[in-house]
């Protein structure tokens, strides 16, 4: 029997790759659940009040009570609603390890690469480093997919796992990123299992409404850096 889902709630943002990876655990264990979508430039009370510390999205609320970083939220879900479809952490503690290696890889170099070369422009000498240190990353991604997706189609074998999620809520703003520096970084000569696995991985219908456009991102970018959003 499914655990009871109780009251659910999310607190986060369409743009944020952290918020996507709850939202896409909650699809995968078919919860329902509530979305707060928070302001950029402002913090909701409910934000400061179930985040104190970080005052940061995503934000689970369970039945009132709080839960947060993205990836503790991952966890959270999949063990709470463990008998709702197939488990997102592996169940060897091996695989499971190496998946959080991983997880923690992604979250040190995919952020920090994408943040730098949102601000840059086609050509110039500083994109091209950022964009090399992207491109290492990726290719590191890509013999650890050979290797944890045992030939399967997701780095969690047969399902979408947790370091798929990792990885794949920063696929959308990987592609803005092409278009706003024009380098390709999701190129099948170069990383072919990754290119396949990123396709496999958008046309899951637990991902489908959840992924932004990445035309949409470069426009986000945009009003960011113009400063057109209120603060």
């Amino acid at each position: 029997m499914a655990a009871e889902r109780g009251e659910v709630k999310l607190i986060g943002g369409w743009a944020s790759p952290f918020v996507a990876r709850p939202r896409i655990a909650l699809n995968l264990k078919g919860v329902a659940y509530e979305m707060f979508q928070e302001t950029v430039g402002k913090k909701s009370e409910l934000l400061l009040k179930s985040n104190p510390v970080y005052k940061k999205i995503p934000v689970l609320i369970h039945n009132g009570k709080p839960i947060c970083e993205s990836a503790i939220i991952v966890e959270y879900i999949d063990e709470t609603w463990s008998s709702d479809g197939a488990s997102i952490l592996p169940s060897d503690p091996y695989d499971r390890a190496i998946a959080r290696f991983w997880t923690v890889y992604v979250d040190d170099k995919i952020p920090d690469a994408i943040r730098k070369l949102r601000p840059l422009v086609k050509g110039s000498a500083v994109a091209e480093v950022e964009a090399e240190k992207l491109h290492a990353a990726l290719q590191l991604l890509e013999e650890a997919f050979e290797k944890c997706s045992k030939g399967k189609s997701f780095f969690g074998g047969d399902n979408i796992g947790y370091l798929d999620i990792a990885l794949g809520s920063q696929l959308a703003w990987i592609k803005a990123v092409e278009k706003i520096v024009e380098i390709k970084f999701l190129d099948k000569e170069k990383i072919p299992g990754l290119v396949a696995w990123s396709e496999r991985f958008y046309a899951h219908e637990a991902v489908k409404e959840v992924m932004p456009e990445a035309d949409r991102l470069v426009e986000f970018t945009r009003m960011l850096l113009s400063g057109s959003f209120a603060k």
